[in-house]
């Protein structure tokens, strides 16, 4: 089992900055792929950012330039920088943990961010 929790969240103007974590822990594979992801009331959940355990990144467009995905592995933390927020933001932002087998696969309980026009 892997436990994930985020933090960080908050309510922020447009343009500001927020940076979320997201604490892993358990029997977490040498092989795996942390992402965030995203969903705003009505709508899917989707894809942000996404960063494997080797460190290769990837982004959805829309946060290409103003999101940064990192981890570091020593402390199996997975951040979120984000920066130059804009109110399409707005959504819960939630940990994903994906291991080798479809069975090893977990979510965090998700954390607020909220971005003002």
């Amino acid at each position: 089992q892997v436990q994930l929790e985020e933090s960080g969240g908050g309510l922020v103007q447009a343009g500001g900055s927020l940076r979320l974590s997201c604490a892993v822990s358990g029997s977490i594979s040498g092989i795996n792929l942390i992402a965030w992801f995203r969903q705003a009331p009505g709508k899917q959940r989707d894809l942000v950012a996404s960063i494997t355990s080797g460190g290769f990144v990837y982004y959805v467009t829309s946060v290409k330039g103003r999101f940064t995905i990192s981890r570091d592995n020593a402390e199996n933390t997975v951040y979120l920088q984000m920066n130059s927020l804009k109110p399409e933001d707005t959504a819960v932002y939630y940990c994903n943990y994906q291991g080798q087998t479809t069975r090893d696969a977990y979510w965090g309980q998700g954390t607020q961010v909220t971005v003002s026009s």
